[in-house]
Protein backbone atom coordinates (compact mmCIF):
# COMPACT_ATOMS: atom_id res chain seq x y z
CA UNK A 1 0.00 0.00 0.00
CA UNK A 2 1.33 3.57 -0.60
CA UNK A 3 2.00 6.55 1.90
CA UNK A 4 -0.95 8.38 -0.28
CA UNK A 5 -3.41 5.44 0.06
CA UNK A 6 -1.93 5.08 3.69
CA UNK A 7 -2.13 8.92 4.33
CA UNK A 8 -5.89 8.82 3.03
CA UNK A 9 -7.10 6.00 5.10
CA UNK A 10 -5.78 7.80 8.13
CA UNK A 11 -7.65 10.98 7.07
CA UNK A 12 -11.00 9.27 6.24
CA UNK A 13 -10.96 7.28 9.55
CA UNK A 14 -10.05 10.32 11.94
CA UNK A 15 -12.88 12.08 10.20
CA UNK A 16 -15.36 9.05 10.51
CA UNK A 17 -14.15 7.93 14.02
CA UNK A 18 -14.85 11.61 14.86
CA UNK A 19 -18.09 12.16 13.65
CA UNK A 20 -18.71 9.18 15.98
CA UNK A 21 -17.29 9.85 19.09
CA UNK A 22 -19.00 13.34 18.55
CA UNK A 23 -22.42 11.66 18.33
CA UNK A 24 -21.29 10.20 21.89
CA UNK A 25 -20.16 13.20 23.45
CA UNK A 26 -23.76 14.58 22.84
CA UNK A 27 -24.79 12.11 24.89
CA UNK A 28 -22.03 13.00 27.98
CA UNK A 29 -23.23 16.85 27.47
CA UNK A 30 -27.39 15.64 28.02
CA UNK A 31 -26.90 12.71 31.01
CA UNK A 32 -23.90 13.05 32.59
CA UNK A 33 -24.80 16.39 34.65
CA UNK A 34 -28.21 15.14 35.28
CA UNK A 35 -26.80 11.97 36.70
CA UNK A 36 -27.95 9.88 34.04
CA UNK A 37 -26.07 6.18 32.73
CA UNK A 38 -24.13 7.06 29.57
CA UNK A 39 -25.54 3.61 28.21
CA UNK A 40 -29.18 3.23 29.10
CA UNK A 41 -32.16 3.67 28.19
CA UNK A 42 -31.10 3.82 24.50
CA UNK A 43 -31.45 7.37 22.61
CA UNK A 44 -34.85 8.29 22.21
CA UNK A 45 -36.53 11.83 21.12
CA UNK A 46 -37.08 13.61 24.82
CA UNK A 47 -40.75 14.38 24.02
CA UNK A 48 -41.81 11.66 22.69
CA UNK A 49 -39.77 8.95 24.00
CA UNK A 50 -39.80 6.81 21.13
CA UNK A 51 -36.42 4.96 20.62
CA UNK A 52 -34.14 6.27 17.51
CA UNK A 53 -33.53 3.83 15.27
CA UNK A 54 -29.50 3.45 13.99
CA UNK A 55 -30.78 4.68 10.83
CA UNK A 56 -31.90 8.07 12.30
CA UNK A 57 -28.81 7.97 14.23
CA UNK A 58 -26.50 8.89 11.69
CA UNK A 59 -24.03 11.76 12.52
CA UNK A 60 -24.97 14.80 10.52
CA UNK A 61 -26.32 12.95 8.34
CA UNK A 62 -29.71 11.73 9.67
CA UNK A 63 -30.04 15.66 11.05
CA UNK A 64 -30.09 16.60 7.70
CA UNK A 65 -32.18 13.49 6.12
CA UNK A 66 -34.85 14.46 9.23
CA UNK A 67 -35.22 18.28 8.40
CA UNK A 68 -33.91 18.76 12.03
CA UNK A 69 -36.74 16.85 13.55
CA UNK A 70 -38.21 13.75 15.50
CA UNK A 71 -39.41 11.44 12.76
CA UNK A 72 -42.09 10.41 15.17
CA UNK A 73 -43.88 13.78 16.78
CA UNK A 74 -41.86 15.82 14.57
CA UNK A 75 -40.24 17.96 17.43
CA UNK A 76 -37.30 20.03 16.43
CA UNK A 77 -34.26 19.03 17.17
CA UNK A 78 -31.46 21.16 18.12
CA UNK A 79 -28.98 22.39 15.63
CA UNK A 80 -26.25 21.70 18.27
CA UNK A 81 -26.33 18.20 18.31
CA UNK A 82 -24.44 17.82 14.32
CA UNK A 83 -22.73 20.95 15.29
CA UNK A 84 -20.59 18.90 18.45
CA UNK A 85 -20.47 16.47 16.37
CA UNK A 86 -18.77 18.63 13.25
CA UNK A 87 -16.83 20.29 15.78
CA UNK A 88 -15.40 17.11 17.14
CA UNK A 89 -14.50 16.18 14.28
CA UNK A 90 -12.52 19.41 12.82
CA UNK A 91 -10.70 19.36 16.31
CA UNK A 92 -9.66 15.53 15.85
CA UNK A 93 -8.60 16.75 12.20
CA UNK A 94 -6.49 19.32 13.63
CA UNK A 95 -4.78 17.07 15.65
CA UNK A 96 -3.87 15.06 12.91
CA UNK A 97 -2.53 18.07 10.92
CA UNK A 98 -0.90 19.81 13.84
CA UNK A 99 0.61 15.97 15.44
CA UNK A 100 0.83 13.62 12.59
CA UNK A 101 2.65 14.03 9.09
CA UNK A 102 0.06 12.38 6.80
CA UNK A 103 -1.11 15.78 5.86
CA UNK A 104 2.17 17.52 6.19
CA UNK A 105 4.73 15.46 5.72
CA UNK A 106 7.24 17.43 6.84
CA UNK A 107 6.05 17.14 10.56
CA UNK A 108 7.33 14.99 13.67
CA UNK A 109 5.03 12.09 13.40
CA UNK A 110 3.88 11.96 17.33
CA UNK A 111 1.40 9.36 17.41
CA UNK A 112 0.67 9.77 21.76
CA UNK A 113 0.45 13.09 21.49
CA UNK A 114 -2.34 12.60 18.26
CA UNK A 115 -4.19 10.34 20.63
CA UNK A 116 -4.14 12.18 23.79
CA UNK A 117 -5.21 15.21 21.80
CA UNK A 118 -8.07 14.06 20.30
CA UNK A 119 -9.09 12.52 23.75
CA UNK A 120 -8.51 16.01 25.37
CA UNK A 121 -10.87 17.88 22.50
CA UNK A 122 -13.43 15.83 23.00
CA UNK A 123 -13.63 16.65 26.65
CA UNK A 124 -12.81 20.39 26.38
CA UNK A 125 -16.11 20.12 24.53
CA UNK A 126 -18.16 18.42 26.93
CA UNK A 127 -16.83 20.73 29.61
CA UNK A 128 -17.90 23.68 27.47
CA UNK A 129 -21.31 23.06 26.87
CA UNK A 130 -21.91 21.65 30.70
CA UNK A 131 -20.53 24.72 31.62
CA UNK A 132 -22.36 26.73 28.99
CA UNK A 133 -26.18 24.96 30.13
CA UNK A 134 -25.53 24.63 33.77
CA UNK A 135 -22.15 26.35 34.73
CA UNK A 136 -21.76 22.90 36.65
CA UNK A 137 -18.88 20.49 35.15
CA UNK A 138 -18.90 17.01 36.31
CA UNK A 139 -15.84 15.89 38.25
CA UNK A 140 -14.92 12.57 35.89
CA UNK A 141 -14.01 15.11 32.94
CA UNK A 142 -11.53 16.80 35.22
CA UNK A 143 -10.44 12.90 36.09
CA UNK A 144 -10.14 12.07 32.39
CA UNK A 145 -7.38 15.47 31.56
CA UNK A 146 -5.86 14.42 34.45
CA UNK A 147 -4.70 11.48 33.25
CA UNK A 148 -4.11 12.36 29.68
CA UNK A 149 -1.72 15.07 31.55
CA UNK A 150 0.27 12.47 33.05
CA UNK A 151 0.28 9.94 30.01
CA UNK A 152 2.00 13.51 28.12
CA UNK A 153 5.07 13.51 30.67
CA UNK A 154 5.83 10.48 28.24
CA UNK A 155 5.97 12.49 25.31
CA UNK A 156 9.61 13.94 25.72
CA UNK A 157 10.10 13.41 29.45
CA UNK A 158 13.27 15.51 29.60
CA UNK A 159 13.73 17.35 33.06
CA UNK A 160 12.88 21.11 31.27
CA UNK A 161 9.79 19.67 30.03
CA UNK A 162 8.65 18.14 33.30
CA UNK A 163 9.31 20.89 35.04
CA UNK A 164 7.37 23.30 32.55
CA UNK A 165 4.08 21.25 33.06
CA UNK A 166 4.82 21.01 37.13
CA UNK A 167 4.70 24.93 36.81
CA UNK A 168 1.59 24.89 34.46
CA UNK A 169 -0.24 22.18 37.19
CA UNK A 170 0.60 23.88 40.05
CA UNK A 171 0.96 27.74 38.53
CA UNK A 172 -2.44 27.83 37.13
CA UNK A 173 -4.12 25.58 40.13
CA UNK A 174 -3.01 28.00 42.57
CA UNK A 175 -2.83 31.66 40.60
CA UNK A 176 -7.13 30.56 40.00
CA UNK A 177 -6.87 29.99 43.99
CA UNK A 178 -5.38 32.89 45.56
CA UNK A 179 -7.60 35.14 43.14
CA UNK A 180 -10.37 33.44 44.38
CA UNK A 181 -9.27 33.74 47.95
CA UNK A 182 -8.69 37.52 47.51
CA UNK A 183 -12.14 38.23 45.91
CA UNK A 184 -13.79 36.28 48.64
CA UNK A 185 -12.14 38.15 51.32
CA UNK A 186 -13.39 41.36 49.74
CA UNK A 187 -16.76 40.16 48.51
CA UNK A 188 -17.56 37.56 50.38
CA UNK A 189 -18.04 35.22 47.70
CA UNK A 190 -16.40 32.98 45.78
CA UNK A 191 -15.38 34.79 42.31
CA UNK A 192 -14.31 31.87 40.56
CA UNK A 193 -15.57 28.16 41.35
CA UNK A 194 -13.76 25.59 41.68
CA UNK A 195 -14.46 23.93 38.40
CA UNK A 196 -12.29 26.44 36.53
CA UNK A 197 -9.35 25.79 39.27
CA UNK A 198 -9.11 21.91 38.39
CA UNK A 199 -9.89 22.89 35.10
CA UNK A 200 -6.84 25.10 34.42
CA UNK A 201 -4.49 23.06 36.63
CA UNK A 202 -5.44 20.39 34.50
CA UNK A 203 -4.82 22.15 31.27
CA UNK A 204 -1.65 23.23 33.08
CA UNK A 205 -0.28 19.77 33.17
CA UNK A 206 -0.94 18.95 30.09
CA UNK A 207 0.00 22.12 27.89
CA UNK A 208 2.44 23.28 30.27
CA UNK A 209 3.57 26.68 32.03
CA UNK A 210 3.93 28.81 28.91
CA UNK A 211 1.48 27.53 27.11
CA UNK A 212 -0.93 27.91 29.89
CA UNK A 213 0.28 31.50 30.45
CA UNK A 214 -0.95 32.09 26.44
CA UNK A 215 -4.37 30.22 26.94
CA UNK A 216 -5.09 32.52 29.96
CA UNK A 217 -4.65 35.24 28.02
CA UNK A 218 -6.99 34.54 25.13
CA UNK A 219 -9.66 33.47 27.88
CA UNK A 220 -9.47 36.92 29.39
CA UNK A 221 -9.47 38.74 26.07
CA UNK A 222 -12.19 36.58 24.64
CA UNK A 223 -14.24 36.75 28.26
CA UNK A 224 -13.31 40.85 28.18
CA UNK A 225 -14.95 41.19 24.55
CA UNK A 226 -17.45 39.00 25.70
CA UNK A 227 -18.20 40.49 28.38
CA UNK A 228 -18.68 44.09 26.61
CA UNK A 229 -21.28 42.53 24.23
CA UNK A 230 -23.36 41.19 26.41
CA UNK A 231 -23.62 44.29 28.61
CA UNK A 232 -24.66 46.64 25.65
CA UNK A 233 -27.16 43.78 24.54
CA UNK A 234 -28.67 43.15 27.81
CA UNK A 235 -27.73 45.68 30.55
CA UNK A 236 -27.53 43.12 32.98
CA UNK A 237 -24.92 43.54 36.10
CA UNK A 238 -24.32 41.77 38.99
CA UNK A 239 -24.99 38.34 36.84
CA UNK A 240 -22.58 35.57 37.03
CA UNK A 241 -21.35 33.77 33.32
CA UNK A 242 -19.50 30.03 32.53
CA UNK A 243 -16.13 31.11 32.67
CA UNK A 244 -14.78 27.72 31.54
CA UNK A 245 -16.93 28.18 28.20
CA UNK A 246 -13.97 30.74 27.37
CA UNK A 247 -11.03 28.90 29.16
CA UNK A 248 -11.77 25.78 27.27
CA UNK A 249 -11.78 28.20 24.36
CA UNK A 250 -8.08 29.23 25.41
CA UNK A 251 -6.99 25.85 26.18
CA UNK A 252 -7.36 24.51 22.79
CA UNK A 253 -6.11 27.43 20.99
CA UNK A 254 -2.98 26.78 23.47
CA UNK A 255 -3.15 23.27 22.12
CA UNK A 256 -2.93 23.64 18.73
CA UNK A 257 -0.85 26.61 17.78
CA UNK A 258 0.80 27.57 20.99
CA UNK A 259 4.12 25.77 20.36
CA UNK A 260 4.28 28.27 17.62
CA UNK A 261 3.37 31.47 19.46
CA UNK A 262 5.60 30.59 22.29
CA UNK A 263 8.57 30.19 19.96
CA UNK A 264 8.06 33.57 18.31
CA UNK A 265 7.48 35.27 21.97
CA UNK A 266 10.33 33.98 23.16
CA UNK A 267 12.48 34.70 19.52
CA UNK A 268 11.57 38.49 20.10
CA UNK A 269 13.33 38.41 23.84
CA UNK A 270 16.40 36.85 22.01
Amino acid sequence: MTELAISIITIVLTILLGLCVGSFLNVVIYRLPNGMSLAKPASHCPKCQNPIRWYDNIPVLSYLILGGKCRHCKEKISFRYPFVELLNTAMWFLCLLCFTNFIIPSNPMNWLRFVVSCIVCSTLICIFFCDLDSMEIPEVLFLVLLICGLVLLLDNPSMERLMQKVFGFLGAGLLFYLVNAVYKLIRKRDGIGFGDIELVACAGLIIGGYHMIFALVVSCVLGGIALIIISAIRKEKGKEYPFAVLLCSGIALALFVGDYVVNCYIGLLG
